[in-house]
């Protein structure tokens, strides 16, 4: 593996102002190819999608080379790939579709460690059909979510298991493949938010056991669009309510209206720009992809060690509890400081870093700590250096 720190960062223009970015866990910074892709396409003839005219055929060949990278990047099979505006409106489209065939009685297992939008969208699809609602909870103690309670948690009426690839509120890595697995023995779906685990691990959706698995590019250096992947025959087998004129086909159907081609070429550019960053990646672009990201985990994994020695460190800090095996994430508060006022105190260094709940509603309702602020995240992203490290630590002391 070669992962070359000065050379991935000069592929970020945004850098050059100078700030401090801990904040890749709500939104990376955009690489160069990315906005020079967006660039071109709207900047060039591109039309609808039709096959009269080369404008509406290029527009065609945009969105199939978007399929393709984003298969490559997961895993997945290209015509598994549906693209929307966000993780969170395709898990609404994916829920309430699924949700047409259940009755009451029949149940719905969901996870404390969730960001909403992998909790909410189930939760008021079971209520609007009389269906349960089952909980995972998470281990109080170090934030991880067992196994074990899986195995009570899902029955012969369980119909879909929703949980978190990675957590983006203390970046725990549940044994998701463990978890689809006793999901599968009862015939029930796994839905896998994979939206903060996939920048920092490799993905492999067979291997996870994701019957679905969604990502958002904006997390991986790319623009504002997610993506939702499951076997294109699973797809098939769903029919969300749509327009009488718009496509039927897979996965056409499950997209509302004329998608982005600037943001779908720019997420092509993303996923060559993620094969890239292991300089010494060789084979096509699945295998590629596999080895940067296992050189961006190792990278990561070393800095991230750095930072949590280092906050140990610091008196008056207490972290919110994580698991040791996590994605680069961690949340803590600074004793007798609201964690607003010190996200704005780093702000004022040129030091990025949010606080609140990031949406992990759940999670810090159950810690006790979302009416009073939440934490503050710091995360780190394979633009990361050392010196970002010592800056923040330095300002937190």
């Amino acid at each position: 593996m070669a992962f070359n720190i000065d050379a991935v960062r000069a592929k970020y223009p945004a850098l050059a102002e100078g700030f401090a970015h801990f904040d890749a866990a709500a939104g990376s910074l955009v690489a160069a190819s990315v906005a020079d892709a967006a660039h071109t396409v709207m900047t060039a003839a591109v039309a609808n999608r039709g096959t009269a005219f080369a404008p509406a055929r290029r527009a065609g060949q945009i969105v199939t080379d978007a399929r393709v990278a984003v298969a490559d990047l997961l895993g997945a099979h290209p015509a598994g790939v549906v693209f929307g505006p966000s993780a969170t409106a395709l898990t609404y489209t994916v829920s309430r579709t699924l949700a047409q065939s259940w009755h009451p009685g029949d149940e719905v297992v969901v996870s404390r460690l969730d960001h909403d939008a992998n909790v909410r969208p189930w939760v008021q699809a079971a209520l609007a059909k009389g269906a349960t609602v089952r909980w995972a909870s998470f281990d109080a103690r170090d934030g991880s979510l067992p196994t074990e309670q899986y195995e009570s948690l899902i029955t012969e009426r369980t119909r879909v298991v929703a949980l978190t690839a990675g957590s983006n509120a203390n970046g725990a890595i549940p044994d998701v493949a463990t978890i689809s697995g006793l999901a599968h023995r009862f015939g029930a779906l796994c839905y896998v938010d994979g939206v903060h685990a996939t920048p920092h691990l490799p993905t492999d959706v067979a291997a996870l056991g994701a019957d679905f698995y969604v990502t958002s590019a904006y997390k991986w250096s790319g623009p504002h669009l997610s993506a939702c992947v499951a076997d294109p025959a699973l797809w098939d087998t769903l029919h969300p309510p749509k327009l009488k004129p718009s496509p039927d086909a897979v996965p056409d159907r499950f997209e509302f209206g004329t998608l982005s081609f600037a943001s779908l070429a720019a997420v092509t550019a993303a996923v060559d720009h993620l094969a890239s960053l292991d300089d010494s990646a060789t084979g096509d672009r699945r295998e590629r992809i596999l080895q940067s990201m296992a050189a961006v985990q190792t990278y990561e994994s070393e800095l991230f060690a750095r930072l949590v020695d280092g906050l140990a460190e610091i008196p008056g800090l207490t972290p919110i509890p994580a698991p040791q095996h996590r994605c680069p994430t961690i949340a803590f508060r600074i004793n007798g400081q609201g964690p607003a006022k010190t996200a704005a105190l780093l702000g004022d260094r040129g030091i990025c870093a949010f606080s609140g709940d990031y949406y992990a509603y759940e999670f810090f309702t159950a810690l006790g700590l979302r009416d009073t602020g939440g934490a503050v995240r710091t995360s780190i992203y394979h633009y990361t250096t050392s010196e970002d490290i010592d800056r923040l630590l330095d300002a937190l002391t």
